[in-house]
């Protein structure tokens, strides 16, 4: 599986120039989304994301813990 942000993958992540850009969208026409082929893809992607984060986060105690 690919390697993707833990947190942002279904959200959308504008550039600085799209963020100005949608002070003006009035009708929402600039809001894109990453998307899956169907639910359960995007669900599990997101579930591995997760586990993956909680991961990270154990990792990271564990070291801090072992220097102190």
């Amino acid at each position: 599986m690919e390697n993707i942000s833990p947190t942002f993958y279904l959200f959308a992540e504008p550039s600085f120039i799209e963020g100005i850009c949608r002070i003006l969208d009035f009708g929402g026409n600039l809001q894109i989304y990453n998307e899956s082929k169907t639910a359960k893809k995007a669900d599990t992607i997101a579930i591995v994301n997760d586990w993956r984060a909680v991961g990270n986060d154990v990792r990271s105690s564990i070291i801090e813990y072992g220097q102190k």
